[in-house]
């Protein structure tokens, strides 16, 4: 019993219902005029439906009558949003179910707009006419339990009293709460289909939610190797400093402290930036011409680096060029993390139209697996990203990252 007299404790039970009552307005305007030619009435409505700006105008309505939606508010079937109570199950089908406010913008979208105006317009009549009527048939059965005379613009024409009656009084005050609740579910299924998005926005939709999902993720990458990075060398050279106790190795230590702080810092302020101000350009991210900074970090944090560096790095296009230093940041953060101070061979080599970075270190302490981490994930991920390849993992006793990433 709860469960049938929930919807009844919705607002959108009611506002489904005054939105099919509305759909009355029109028909009833020209039957006042002339009621022996609605078929011009419904040929109208349909020529309305053709006007790309109805579409807008349906639309709006509809989401805030049938959906219980707020202007202003984010779609209850967005992602991400919590499911709406509201929304009935059969017209959730689909999984970012929504009515669109926007103009037609294809034929197809006008058709199905004048579809819609002409369901919206016979289910609104017909409920509209049950909604007078049924509780006219109560009001014509109490009055023939008493013996009373039927209203002759009802249902029920059956002189004399009949006092039994008065037991199906109830029956169609039942059927209206059935026909309002029913009704509005099929109204707002209806709405969901012919004034929701067509496979063309909802192609548009994904394809912009995946953009959005890529930055973030490319930010998120971002932090994980400028802050990882920053965080490691501190560390390190943190540690090293306690163990020597040496003053002039603890200011050394302290000196590289500072300096990749203040690198990661400057990364940091950066990539806020661009999440405050996403127009902003990314040319200021760092590439490998800077990579002797890199490379001096490593050193002071104890790694023996020893580098090899070939062709025009100033040439390596922009793209490739900071994905290549990031690569190569977070190999030399997994020496630090993983191996300690130990000797690593960096080779940074732009030939035949590729370049290649490759680093090895000698395997010592906690090493990943090949497929472990979010920093190895990520480098295989950038590499990916350019049309290249990364391989990661232990070699001929050395742990080996090995990236190739096409210039063109």
């Amino acid at each position: 019993m709860v469960r049938m007299l929930r919807p009844f404790t919705r607002a959108v039970t009611y506002t489904r219902w005054l939105h099919l009552f509305v759909a009355c307005v029109w028909p009833t305007i020209w039957a006042l005029i002339d009621s022996s030619r609605m078929y011009v009435a419904v040929a109208v409505l349909a020529l309305a439906g053709l006007v790309p700006a109805m579409r807008t105008a349906e639309g709006m309505q509809a989401d805030t009558l049938l959906l219980g939606r707020r202007p202003g508010v984010e779609n209850p079937r967005s992602p991400g949003s919590a499911k709406n109570p509201e929304i009935p199950e059969s017209a959730g089908s689909a999984r970012y179910a929504e009515i669109v406010s926007t103009p037609a913008a294809s034929w197809g979208d006008r058709g199905r707009t004048v579809l819609w105006l002409q369901c919206r317009l016979f289910l609104g009549s017909a409920v509209a006419i049950l909604t007078i009527h049924l509780p006219m048939l109560a009001t014509d059965l109490a009055a023939t339990a008493r013996g009373g005379t039927p209203d002759p613009a009802t249902f029920v024409q059956v002189p004399g009293q009949h006092w039994w009656h008065a037991l199906l009084i109830p029956l169609p005050i039942v059927l209206l709460a059935g026909v309002v609740v029913g009704a509005g579910r099929l109204i707002t299924v209806l709405a969901l289909r012919l004034l929701g998005p067509s496979p063309a926005e909802r192609l548009a939709a994904l394809e912009s939610r995946t953009e959005q999902l890529l930055e973030r993720t490319r930010i998120a990458r971002e932090l994980h190797d400028t802050i990882g990075h920053a965080l490691t060398v501190a560390v390190v050279q943190a540690g090293a400093a306690r163990t020597v106790r040496d003053p002039a190795f603890t200011d050394r230590a302290l000196e590289a402290i500072e300096e990749t702080g203040r690198t990661a810092l400057e990364d940091l302020d950066r990539v806020l930036g661009i999440l405050r101000e996403p127009e902003r350009p990314v040319s200021s991210r760092p590439t490998l011409v800077e990579a002797d900074r890199l490379l001096e970090s490593a050193r002071a944090s104890g790694v023996k680096v020893d580098a090899e560096v070939t062709g025009p790095l100033e040439t390596v296009p922009g793209p490739v060029s900071r994905e290549g230093y990031r690569i190569l940041q977070e190999s030399l953060t997994n020496v630090l993390r993983h191996a300690g101070p130990v000797p690593a061979r960096a080779r940074v080599r732009v030939a035949d139209g590729t370049l290649l970075l490759e680093i090895r270190n000698p395997l010592a302490g906690e090493t990943p697996g090949p497929g472990r981490g979010s920093g190895l994930r990520g480098i295989r991920e950038r590499a990916a990203l350019l049309g290249g390849r990364a391989r990661t993992g232990p070699d001929e006793g050395d742990w080996l990252v090995r990236a190739e990433l096409p210039l063109g």
